[in-house]
């Protein structure tokens, strides 16, 4: 199978997504924000947060770039892999590398853990301001190098919360 043929673009809610393993855009903190972070957290309900604490006291937290793993309590996927993106800066301060880390730290745990499907918010879009069209072909590119070295993913989904979203990624993903 080509690796694009891996890569599904949906528009919708990350929380309602039955994959393996959803992605969770997550703070340091990995204790619940804003965004898709309150969502995921309200949705999947208290035994996520449990295990985040559990990883914040053994690791204090999250650096930026990296990924931990988590059950995904009442969600219709096994794991929640919380990242955590940069926020941005203006795109002088590694922004860009830090996010390509995100997804690909991301899609390694996923590997790791034998997940063969896994759903992407777009990371660092919302209250972290990264530039969206920045953003989705930094996770587009990232995404297809993966895939074309790593043949144990078997879907990648893309899930656009917003109109604006949807149509990046649909214009990226036809020049794919």
């Amino acid at each position: 199978m080509n690796y694009k043929d891996k890569i599904v673009l949906l528009h919708g809610d990350i929380t309602k997504v039955s994959a393996d393993a959803i992605v969770n855009a997550a703070n340091t903190s990995l204790l619940g924000g804003g965004g898709v972070d309150g969502a995921i957290h309200r949705a999947g309900g208290k035994e996520i947060l449990e295990e985040c604490i559990r990883i914040r006291n053994r690791q204090g937290g999250c650096a930026v770039g990296e990924a931990v793993i988590t059950t995904a309590g009442r969600l219709p996927a096994r794991y929640v892999i919380h990242t955590v993106g940069p926020v941005w800066n203006g795109g002088g301060k590694g922004e860009e590398t830090l996010l390509q880390r995100a997804y690909h730290n991301s899609l390694r745990l996923a590997v790791e853990n034998e997940v063969k499907t896994i759903a992407f918010p777009g990371i660092s879009t919302g209250i972290y301001h990264f530039p969206k069209d920045k953003a989705a072909a930094i996770a587009l590119s990232t995404v297809s190098d993966f895939l074309k070295q790593e043949k144990s993913i078997e879907k990648v989904t893309f899930v656009a919360f917003d109109a604006i979203n949807h149509s990046i990624y649909e214009q990226l993903l036809l020049a794919l």
